[in-house]
């Protein structure tokens, strides 16, 4: 099952902000404006994979990586919100490179490079991996169609490294389970 990022209740929309931001490696301390306003743009059942915080264009940007499309988020105090997205089927490349203690994120897509610098060294890592996954799995989704139980089990154990990866959450995986031991 799925989290509901845009009605979930405060409480819970934090201890899913705290999941994530350990497992990726964000501390989140420099983007919480756009932490809270994040909800509001997402699509429904929209899901978050990892998000992390870097420089773009000489402001500090949110960047969010989603099951769709990666959003970047930039919540000022005095000029409102600046936001921007990606879908995950229109990004060409993404790459990162890492230094001491911090490091720098590229998005390509056919139009334009985006550089996230003064990343966290962790979060860089974690992130690009991430959105590769996730670009991966929209390009080949796992099919639900059973012919054989050698297919099952073998679609079972991607699956299983899906989750392992971060890919998916244990909820997903145990509906896709379900899925694919239903299919006729």
């Amino acid at each position: 099952m799925s989290f509901d990022f845009k009605n979930a209740p405060p409480a819970e929309l934090k201890r899913e902000y705290n999941r994530i931001a350990t497992e990726i490696g964000d501390d989140r301390f420099f983007t919480k404006k756009e932490l809270r306003h994040l909800p509001s743009i997402l699509a429904n059942g929209e899901q978050v994979l990892a998000f992390t915080s870097g420089l773009m264009e000489g402001r500090t940007w949110l960047i969010t990586l989603t099951d769709r499309r990666i959003i970047f988020l930039d919540k000022g105090l005095i000029f409102g919100l600046k936001q921007t997205s990606i879908d995950l089927d229109k990004v060409n490349a993404i790459s990162g490179e890492t230094g001491l203690f911090l490091g720098t994120i590229q998005i390509e897509d056919g139009a334009r490079q985006r550089q996230i610098k003064n990343v966290w060294k962790k979060s860089v890592v974690r992130f690009t991996n991430k959105a590769r996954d996730a670009m991966e799995l929209r390009k080949h989704p796992v099919q639900v169609q059973r012919s054989d139980p050698d297919d099952v089990v073998t679609k079972l154990d991607r699956l299983a490294k899906l989750v392992q990866q971060g890919v998916l959450t244990q909820q997903e995986f145990e509906q896709q389970k379900t899925k694919l031991l239903a299919a006729p």
